[in-house]
């Protein structure tokens, strides 16, 4: 793509690390409820609460990802975190025997797959900085043709083996954690880039974490609006997926909604250009207009309940996703300093609650009353979030302002 000429080699490299990850990972998610389902003998509820359970340990990974980040240096962080996931991915078909066992190792993958990523964020802000934002929406967009090649392929390789896929998921995630072993020790070695270095990786004491969070105005509106956000999104798999199942329409229309999803994600950059560059020009404006497109979607299929309504919809809600996935960790890293390791961390596992908590409401309303009331309580987070978003926007406006006052 002529988008990349401007980078060095190395962010292209980086870029081809990053896909191979993401279609690793790819791998591994959709195919974990079918594994409990139709090869381990267990109940739907089961494979739900082991999906939880990983939900969960993502959450402490992702805190003590950012916690850890200048005690532990980077290099050993990330290197660490994806070689233990690779591990737990190569041990999962063999402690899945046990159904304890393989719920704990699933805890420790949600764990460790997590512990890497504020580091690897932290890192990308540190390393490009004059760039950040412009990369890590470049990022963002080969991690999901990474997803996408990964859904696709998934389905086969289940159809060969489970395990398959697991282990190629663990190879994935080695060859990533071979590629920062590599790609870190280059930068030890350079003596042209002593800030840039300093900065990214090395071990330096921080403040207390207890004293960090006080700064709340930098990072607790955010990371509540993007537990709203997750929670709403939760439509999809407890609200959208069984009314398409309840009406009769084929599952494959449901696979399509996030073909759509991915497609656009690559093909619509240029629309999410214009958006930024005529109505959200600031990353605190993108995260406002972010919730917006996500409430329209939502107000789409509280109209239309329709198949079409779902379509224009998603359209919606991914122009919603493609602004905000990438503004947060850019926006902590320009204003976190030398702390926005802990800051993206600490965003990243308050924001991941809103996955965990979101199925069991959506699947509980869903229950009572079928997808109208589902959409309400997604188009009321997407309104709160927004709201959130905006008091962000002005304290650390204000902030700034009593700064150089």
């Amino acid at each position: 793509m002529k988008v990349l000429d401007q980078y060095p080699k190395e962010v292209k490299v980086f870029l081809v690390a990053s896909l191979i990850n993401a279609t690793g990972s790819a791998l591994m998610w959709p195919l974990v409820s079918m594994f409990v389902f139709d090869e381990l003998g267990r109940s739907m509820s089961d494979a739900g609460l082991v999906i939880l359970v990983q939900a969960v340990g993502g959450i402490i990974g992702q805190l003590l990802g950012g916690a850890l980040y200048h005690k532990v240096g980077v290099k050993r962080l990330i290197v660490g975190a994806l070689g233990m996931n690779a591990l737990g991915l190569f041990m999962l078909p063999v402690v899945s025997h046990s159904w304890y066992a393989f719920m704990a190792m699933m805890a420790l993958i949600g764990l460790f797959n997590a512990l890497s990523m504020p580091a690897i964020q932290s890192f990308i802000g540190f390393r490009f900085a004059k760039k950040r934002v412009e990369l890590f929406n470049v990022i963002y967009v080969a991690n999901n043709i990474g997803v996408a090649i990964g859904t696709a392929l998934s389905g086969f390789l289940a159809d060969v083996s489970y395990s398959l896929s697991f282990v190629l998921n663990g190879v994935t995630s080695a060859v990533f954690a071979v590629f920062f072993l590599l790609y870190l020790k280059k930068i030890d070695d350079e003596t042209t880039t002593k800030h840039t270095v300093a900065s990214a990786h090395s071990v330096t004491p921080g403040a207390s974490h207890w004293l960090l969070m006080r700064n709340y105005r930098l990072y607790l509106y955010m990371a509540l609006a993007a537990l709203l956000l997750h929670l709403g999104n939760s439509l999809w798999n407890t609200g959208v997926s069984p009314y398409i199942i309840s009406v009769g329409m084929p599952k494959s229309s449901y696979g399509f909604l996030w073909t759509l999803n991915g497609i656009l994600i690559f093909a619509a950059q240029p629309v999410i250009s214009l958006i930024k560059r005529f109505i959200a020009k600031s990353l605190s404006a993108q995260m406002i207009v972010s919730s917006f497109f996500y409430a329209g979607g939502y107000i789409v299929i509280l109209a239309l309940h329709s198949y079409p309504g779902m379509v224009f919809a998603m359209v919606l809600i991914t122009f919603g996703e493609m602004l905000i996935s990438p503004v947060m960790p850019a926006y902590l890293s320009e204003h976190g300093g030398k702390n926005a390791p802990f800051y993206i961390g600490l965003t990243g596992g308050i924001g991941s609650a809103g996955r965990v908590v979101g199925p069991f409401l959506m699947g509980t309303l869903y229950d009572n009353g079928g997808l109208i009331p589902v959409a309400w309580l997604a188009m009321g987070t997407a309104l709160l979030s927004a709201g959130f978003y905006l008091i962000h926007s002005r304290v650390n406006r204000s902030s700034i302002a009593e700064a150089y006052s």
